[in-house]
């Protein structure tokens, strides 16, 4: 496992669930922990824990669908704390409507803040990344980046994207044989407020995880550089699923309960995390 003491780490929508938990794990860990968030409250609470705790974590407003906010907390986090080691893109929001019901801005702003700063984020922090020889960049995506879910049109695509970007960024820096590593994540629901309300119909299978256990994996692949996480272990079988004709890919979402995770969905409006 990699030692990441003394390494800068940058977290994006670090200021509540996962993200929070990631934060604080790093820094029990003795990194130097930087998180980017949208709500100045959340990050001033974030910061007073880890202070109580006798850690350090620097917490930064950003709103990362502003491509000119982000390059300039980038450029302050530099100067701050030295360019990221390890950033880790989990940001994200949900609308967790059926597409016809979700707002035209809310499609928009569900791109501008899962998908776009991804890029945002690697054109700002790879560059030093290659000149330095060392460096990770983990994008947090979703099962539902796997399978599409009713409900879930937006977020679903967004997912998807996100995989798409970790594999070509990840083949970019196999042709140029750097020593950067990216890890993508693709959990199942994870009992956040972000998605309150879901439903599994088979727990023992597919489990809403706990925040803790998602964020203890996370930080622990990244340490192992592995190149993909998916939890739980059942969602592999949608991997082998996709080989077989769509109506069967179909009725298997109907019967495992996927197609109707989000009937009862709540969330929370505007839920970043």
């Amino acid at each position: 496992m990699k030692d990441v003491h003394g390494r800068v780490v940058l977290i994006t929508g670090g200021g509540s669930g996962i993200g929070r938990l990631m934060a604080l794990d790093f820094a029990r860990r003795g990194a130097l922990v930087a998180v980017w968030d949208l709500a100045a409250a959340a990050l001033k609470e974030l910061e007073a824990e880890a202070a109580a705790l006798g850690l350090s974590i620097t917490g930064m407003v950003c709103d990362i669908a502003d491509r000119a906010a982000v390059y300039g907390q980038a450029k302050a986090l530099e100067t701050a704390l030295g360019p990221p080691d390890i950033l880790i893109n989990n940001a994200g929001v949900v609308s967790g409507k059926t597409l016809l019901e979700t707002p035209d801005e809310k499609i928009k702003q569900t791109m501008d803040v899962n998908v776009l700063p991804l890029f945002w984020t690697a054109k700002a922090f790879l560059p030093p990344m290659l000149d330095r020889g060392r460096g990770h960049i983990v994008t947090i995506a979703s099962a539902a980046g796997i399978i599409g879910v009713r409900g879930l049109a937006d977020y679903s695509a967004s997912k998807f994207a996100a995989l798409g970007f970790d594999e070509s960024l990840r083949m970019e820096l196999r042709r140029l044989k750097s020593p950067v590593k990216t890890t993508v994540v693709c959990p199942f629901f994870i009992d956040t407020g972000m998605f309150r309300g879901v439903k599994t119909r088979f727990p023992l299978l597919l489990p809403i995880l706990k925040s803790e256990h998602a964020a203890g994996r996370i930080v622990k692949a990244v340490l192992k550089n592995k190149k993909r996480l998916i939890m739980p272990p059942f969602v592999y079988a949608v991997l082998w699923l996709r080989l077989f004709p769509l109506g069967f890919l179909d009725a298997m979402a109907d019967f495992f309960g996927i197609s109707h995770s989000m009937d009862a969905f709540k969330g929370r409006t505007g839920e970043k995390g």
